[in-house]
């Protein structure tokens, strides 16, 4: 916006974005800015006026430069702060370009460095004392203020242009006339002799003020490319920089988790130790009662058999043969090589038995929860939610009745009155709708105690007719699977017995389809990791359930759970 403050002309704008909303003067003629705008447009970090600024989340606003190095200082530190308000981020703070600010300064420098244009020239006739030229005349060559510009002579070889220090190039080098036309030709502007007789003769020419016209309309097209282009990556900054701020928020989040994991994996494994530690004490407490007890058992023997041997050789060092026969407590002894059983022990104690005398068994029994408990932190630490699996209707055998959430088959023996397809299944099982074709995904079972069931995953180019097209069959999918309370893993012609049985009734899978990984779970506490098929898989893989023919004491299902 323009006005007049006592015969001066003045700029004046509204600056947004900046810490005071007011109005500032660009004073023209006295190439003067106004000190309050010129404050607000410094950086206070390199104290100088603004060089694409941005903004903190505290509302101060610097050079993206210098901003950069000093959060840059602060990396080590774990903690940022603004310079100015020392208000503390836990995170790298994000940079947002400040547009208007931006705009605002680069005007400002735009004005500050016409002003000095203007201040350097001088009406070459105010001998006095300088005084600011208005115009120049090019015939003349001369600058002229306000008031010599009034008497000047307005004939038309006097030409005027912007005030101009350098008045010699607006003339012919060689014929010393003002230079009035344009050569399209040789893209040069020229003077009237030169046009007529000299080197540019017979070249097609134009007015200055045409020419300059039309290489106007030609920059303001390209101005309007460059506006669009800088609007474009102005958009890609805030962009990148929008995505600059969620990888550090999902960083701290992570950094977050990990601790947590990590806090819970020491704790675990903490108070596995002091199990196992007091199992070990434990055990052996009771062996050394026990081997106690022994000892004294034997201790007692031995005095007996001393007391024994004592007398004996008391009576064997005897001489008269009636009180050797006559003694009463010989009366029952017998050679103790012909007496039954282990005549150390009586023949009936306890015999302390070679080997370990701890219970290892239980000890890695009890060990192998910790392997439980990695193989379950490693199966799930990159999984953050399970996947949405719905089973398609279109795929159902029709002893199947599948919920109206699309989330658990059940087998009946109504029939369900669907259409024969080539996408249904001719035996007792559904596939999802969704297929996985990237990525980590999982995926809970909730499986029912009645039934043969399997459950896994599969191509959707399976075969859908024949006992060959069960989950496990074949070499386009892979299940986990009961039958008469025995479990295995089924893929192909080969098959994996377990050795134990599985006590839970929900199971979890888990695909990284990258990796080709496929991954069985018994959801036990803690998680017991079961199977692991390796494959490099070359289709979608679906969600498949199979439920056989329940026991006359149950139904037989299988729910998704969410």
């Amino acid at each position: 916006m323009k006005g007049e403050v006592t015969g001066c002309n003045y700029n004046f704008v509204l600056c947004p974005g900046l810490d005071t909303c007011q109005f500032y003067f660009f004073l023209l003629p006295s190439a003067m800015a106004s000190a309050d705008l010129r404050d607000e447009l410094l950086c206070s970090i390199c104290l100088s006026t603004f060089n694409d600024p941005v903004t903190l989340r505290c509302g101060h606003n610097f050079c993206r430069v210098c901003i950069d190095c000093v959060l840059d200082t602060q990396d080590g530190s774990g903690v940022y702060s603004c310079p100015e308000c020392r208000e503390e981020f836990r995170v790298r703070p994000a940079l947002m370009r400040n547009i208007n600010l931006h705009n605002v300064a680069e005007r400002f420098l735009i004005t500050q460095q016409e002003q000095e244009e203007i201040t350097g020239i001088c009406c070459t006739y105010c001998v006095d004392s300088p005084v600011p030229a208005v115009r120049s005349c090019l015939l003349c060559e001369a600058s002229l203020c306000d008031k010599h510009l009034r008497v000047h002579s307005k004939s038309p070889e006097h030409v005027l242009c912007d005030p101009s220090t350098s008045l010699e190039k607006r003339k012919c080098s060689v014929h010393k006339k003002i230079l009035e036309y344009y050569c399209t030709e040789d893209a040069a502007c020229i003077c009237v002799s030169c046009s007529l007789a000299g080197e540019h003769r017979g070249h097609q020419v134009e007015m200055m003020d045409e020419a300059s016209k039309k290489k106007k309309n030609k920059l303001r097209n390209v101005l309007q490319k460059l506006i669009t282009k800088r609007k474009k990556n102005e958009e890609r900054v805030r962009s990148l920089e929008e995505r600059r701020r969620k990888a550090q928020e999902k960083a701290a989040g992570e950094a977050e988790r990990v601790t947590a994991l990590c806090t819970d994996i020491r704790r675990r494994v903490d108070d596995l130790e002091k199990k196992l530690l007091s199992e070990i004490s434990r055990q052996e407490k009771e062996e050394s009662l026990s081997l106690s007890a022994l000892v004294h058992q034997l201790d007692i023997k031995k005095d007996e058999l001393s007391r024994k041997m004592r007398h004996i050789e008391e009576l064997c060092n005897m001489t008269d043969p009636l009180t050797v026969l006559q003694d009463p407590d010989t009366g029952d002894l017998c050679d103790p090589e012909e007496e039954g059983g282990d005549e150390d022990t009586g023949g009936h104690e306890k015999q302390p038995h070679d080997g370990d005398d701890l219970d290892v068994a239980v000890i890695s029994h009890t060990l192998q929860t910790l392997c439980d408990i990695i193989s379950g932190i490693r199966s799930g630490i990159y999984v953050v939610s399970p996947a949405d699996i719905l089973l398609d209707v279109t795929t159902a055998h029709n002893n199947l009745l599948i919920s109206d959430d699309l989330k658990t088959a059940t087998w009946t023996e109504e029939k369900q009155k669907r259409p024969e397809t080539a996408e249904r299944f001719q035996y007792d099982q559904v596939m999802s709708r969704r297929g996985f074709t990237s990525g980590r995904h999982y995926w809970d079972a909730e499986i029912s105690r009645s039934g043969r069931w399997r459950v896994g995953m599969c191509y959707p180019s399976i075969v859908r007719m024949g006992w060959q097209s069960v989950i496990g069959n074949n070499n386009k999918s892979w299940s986990l699977e009961r039958y008469k309370n025995q479990y295995l893993v089924r893929h192909g012609s080969k098959e994996i017995q377990f050795p134990y049985r599985i006590s839970s009734n929900r199971v979890r899978i888990c695909l990284d389809y990258r990796a080709g990984q496929l991954s069985f779970y018994e959801l036990c506490d803690p998680i017991r990791h079961l199977h692991t098929f390796t494959a490099a898989f070359s289709e979608p893989l679906h969600a498949v359930l199979y439920i056989g023919l329940p026991s006359r004491f149950g139904d037989a299902w299988i729910r998704i759970c969410s």
